[in-house]
């Protein structure tokens, strides 16, 4: 059997990284103040709606998706014979 190891990630890198998405994420909102909407609703007009909008509705799907495991969760041997 040939060694595998796993690639170590250095946590400066991971560091790095969330810092870099973090301050895209923050620009773009930032951006959403500069420039003049055309929403079909008028409070798609709100700047920043659309970035609040898709986080409150990412941290609702894992709520809803963390309790549905209560329902849909089968024990370990359900496969086995």
């Amino acid at each position: 059997m040939s060694d595998h190891q796993k690639p170590s990630v250095e946590p400066k890198a991971v560091r790095r990284i969330i810092i870099a998405l973090v301050v895209i994420c923050a620009a773009c909102v930032l951006l959403d103040f500069f420039y003049e909407k055309h929403g079909h609703l008028s409070f798609e007009n709100i700047p920043g709606f659309h970035a609040a909008y898709g986080f409150i509705s990412c941290v609702l799907l894992v709520i809803a998706a963390t309790q549905m495991r209560r329902f849909v969760k089968r024990d370990e041997d359900y496969y086995d014979d």
